[in-house]
């Protein structure tokens, strides 16, 4: 999947086109083990089996990343969910920012098959891993949804509560870095109010060190469900 980014670095901006053929997704990423059996047991009450182990690695098509404002899913089913994202490059690493929106009653009978039938919208713009990495725990995920005609905050936390992205990495490559054009979503925070679908998503990345945001959103368009 070939995508277009502007990352920005201390040294350097620059516009780049980069070949993603590789897509994974770290769920059940967080550091604390309470806050994983919260995380769990959310997904339980919409009847989601648990995990076989933790952290737990997807493989998904990369064909479903997309940068478009506007998602188009099949019935209503579906939300997304913050996530720091790490693009490997020739270069080093890059983070963004991503949502891994996902089918919540295909969920329900298998995780690995409602990851692959949601787009995985991804922010345009990406920051130096190596900018971030010495103060990463600052920085701080945000969501937003748009439920019911409100726009309501969604999701709120310190990247601090997940595995950090070398962590990650590791425990995924055996290797403190991912073969070029391997983009990784690295976890996401418990929602406020559980889990739930909404007409928008909107998503933010602050870092409080150095003054800036990462954000991106969409609209969601819902097909019928015929048969």
């Amino acid at each position: 999947m070939f995508m277009k980014f502007d990352r920005i670095a201390k040294d350097r901006t620059d516009h780049v086109g980069v070949e993603i053929g590789s897509l994974v997704i770290a769920g059940w990423a967080g550091r604390n083990a309470a806050a994983i059996e919260h995380h769990i047991e959310e997904l339980a009450a919409l009847g989601i089996p648990r995990p076989s182990t933790t952290p737990l690695y997807y493989r998904v098509a990369a064909q479903t990343l997309t940068h478009d404002n506007c998602l188009t899913v099949l019935g209503p089913d579906s939300s997304g969910e913050v996530e720091p994202v790490v693009v490997a490059m020739a270069d080093g690493l890059w983070i963004g920012i991503g949502s891994d929106h996902t089918d919540r009653k295909a969920e329900a009978a298998g995780i690995a098959l409602s990851k692959q039938l949601c787009g995985k919208p991804v922010g345009r713009q990406l920051w130096s891993y190596a900018d971030v990495e010495p103060h990463w725990d600052e920085l701080v995920l945000r969501s937003w949804a748009t439920i019911d005609g409100k726009r309501v905050l969604y999701q709120e936390s310190p990247v601090s509560s997940l595995r950090t992205p070398r962590d990650l990495i590791r425990r995924y490559a055996n290797a403190d870095i991912l073969p070029a054009g391997t983009l990784m979503f690295c976890g996401t925070p418990g929602a406020i109010g559980g889990i739930r679908p909404g007409t928008r998503f909107e998503m933010e990345l602050s870092d409080p060190v150095l003054k800036r945001s990462l954000t991106h959103g969409y609209d969601i368009d819902v097909l019928p469900v015929v048969s």
